[in-house]
């Protein structure tokens, strides 16, 4: 059976916007409830740390490397230090952890 690639993209096509499409034309009026609003806000920051946290912890040789690194940007991030130096102090925390583990 011969597949063909551009009914798949079709489909996907018509699925994405179909996505989009009806929230905007079936909700006219403004949300007033609570408890959906403050869904909706949470939604891309849990989406996003989905998607990061994998990629964290197989981005470096050793999954104990990935997660000291992980720990020092939490620790530098919730004391609210600047992008620059969290994402420094922590690439500097995984180097220094595979430089004595030695891997």
């Amino acid at each position: 059976m011969e597949h063909n690639i551009y009914i798949y993209i079709l489909i996907m096509a018509g699925v994405t916007y179909l996505i989009r499409m009806l929230p905007l034309t079936l909700i006219r009026k403004e949300i007033k409830s609570t408890y959906i609003k403050s869904f909706l806000y949470y939604v891309p920051y849990a989406t996003l740390a989905v998607m990061t946290f994998p990629a964290i912890l197989s981005a470096t040789a050793n999954i104990w490397s990935a997660a000291v690194g992980f720990a020092v940007a939490l620790i530098l991030a919730y004391q609210k230090k600047s992008l620059i130096s969290v994402s420094l102090i922590s690439c500097a925390s995984v180097f220094l952890v595979e430089l004595i583990t030695g891997i």
